[in-house]
């Protein structure tokens, strides 16, 4: 019995302390999915992050790099666990893709270098396959690209529908799923820093605003990625706007459709997690702070209900934010206290609401790639407090629930060591 007592103490210390065993296995294993919640290692994994779509670019510059190093050992020490960003840069001003099929691998190698020093910081990576937009080339250079070939194509739309962009498209996924890092000598596929793959980047489809041709499109791509990788999680990349499957809720959608549908394209089953995007200042510009608040208010607890409820699957806040341009920090902390507070109490619970990456995070020097969101953690402004702070919310809900299980492993294992008696006096 005493050395039980020994094991059990030496077990509780090892959760307990954040710094020692724990923390190191949490970074090794693949993120999965059980009904609601992420799970790394068997117990529930909370997502406190940041995109920075930046990282391959800088990281391909040698003279750059070191601002790659610098945001994410900034990120580390203040709690943060989980980064999004850019798989791609198609065509354009030093392209990881020159052409369909053709590398830039110096880009590669930088985009080996995030893997590699995320790794190193205990970061999870999203890694989103394209853009939406034509930043980074996007769906639209992968139309040029076909157009060139000699394919008849009237809309940036038909990157969904157009085979011969989509083969393009597909062979793209493949190079970097296939990609061996070539510091750590690991394939992307079987990296478990690596969380999930992203589709693209908020994909639209003005044309149809019904929904059908992206339904098609996920569940075509998601079939493809999960015939490469069966490791890894995989989101499409969504902002969340409601659609015709559910139309009485498309009442909740800022004013306007992009032929996207919450709802049915996060029931295609290659999706393993839903994803959801909130700028206020941008949908609603011309209406009041308290008016935006009100419609992020209903706007996160409508999705974290839907995806307890209807789709039961993790739900993401994969972008949020507030531009210092057109608002001051007071009303940019307002919103990062309401993301966050949703978040805190869903998680708490047990609910759908694994995390929040805010829009965005910067290395000092970077003034040029400014647009107003950007936070640098090193700089000590009361949105890098509500941040930290979040991250230890979070991180007390884990060890809560590292705890528990680590109990109910005790008792279990207090019960079979029970002596079996079948006489009255025992």
């Amino acid at each position: 019995m005493k050395h039980w007592g020994l094991i059990f103490l030496f077990v509780f210390l090892v959760f307990e302390d954040e710094g020692n065993v724990l923390h190191a296995k949490a970074d090794d294993g693949f993120v999965e999915t059980k009904g609601v919640q992420l799970m790394l290692n068997g117990s529930p994994f909370y997502a406190n992050g940041f995109n920075a779509y930046w990282l391959m670019y800088m990281a391909a510059d040698p003279y750059q790099r070191s601002k790659v190093s610098t945001a994410l050992q900034q990120a580390k020490q203040h709690g943060l666990n989980i980064a999004r960003t850019w798989a791609f840069n198609d065509g354009g001003d030093r392209p990881l893709q020159y052409s369909p099929g053709s590398y830039n691998e110096q880009m590669f190698q930088g985009l080996d270098f995030v893997v590699s020093e995320a790794k190193r910081y205990g970061i999870k990576l999203v890694l989103s396959f394209v853009n939406n937009y034509d930043q980074y080339g996007g769906k639209k250079q992968y139309v040029n690209w076909a157009r060139n070939q000699g394919q008849s194509i009237s809309s940036d739309d038909n990157f969904f529908t157009n085979s011969v962009v989509k083969e393009y498209y597909k062979n793209h996924i493949k190079a970097v799923l296939t990609r061996q890092n070539t510091l750590s000598g690991v394939a992307y596929k079987d990296e478990a820093t690596i969380m999930a793959w992203e589709l693209m980047n908020e994909p639209r489809c003005l044309s149809d605003p019904s929904g059908s041709t992206i339904q098609a499109w996920i569940t075509e791509m998601a079939s493809h990625v999960k015939s490469i990788d069966g490791n890894h999680l995989l989101e499409a990349g969504l902002e969340g706007f409601y659609g015709p499957s559910s139309s009485q809720k498309q009442q909740y959608n800022p004013n306007f459709q992009v032929g996207t549908d919450f709802i049915a394209n996060n029931q295609i089953p290659g999706i393993d997690f839903a994803t959801l995007h909130s700028y206020p200042d941008q949908w609603l510009g011309s209406s009041s702070d308290e008016t935006q608040i009100a419609f992020l208010v209903t706007w996160l607890n409508n999705h974290i209900q839907d995806a307890q409820n209807i789709l039961k699957k993790p739900l993401l806040f994969a972008e949020f934010g507030k531009s210092l341009k057109v608002s001051g920090p007071s009303q940019r902390d307002e919103l990062f206290n309401t993301v966050y507070a949703a978040i805190y109490s869903s998680a708490r619970g047990g609910g759908a609401a694994v995390g929040g990456l805010f829009w965005q995070l910067f290395a000092e020097g970077m003034d040029s790639f400014g647009d107003g969101y950007e936070i640098i953690m090193s700089q000590p402004t009361s949105t890098v407090d509500i941040i930290t702070r979040e991250s230890r919310k979070l991180n007390r809900i884990r060890k809560m629930f590292v705890r528990l299980k680590n109990i109910e492993r005790l008792n279990k294992a207090r019960k079979m060591r029970r002596p079996l008696c079948q006489n009255s006096w025992c």
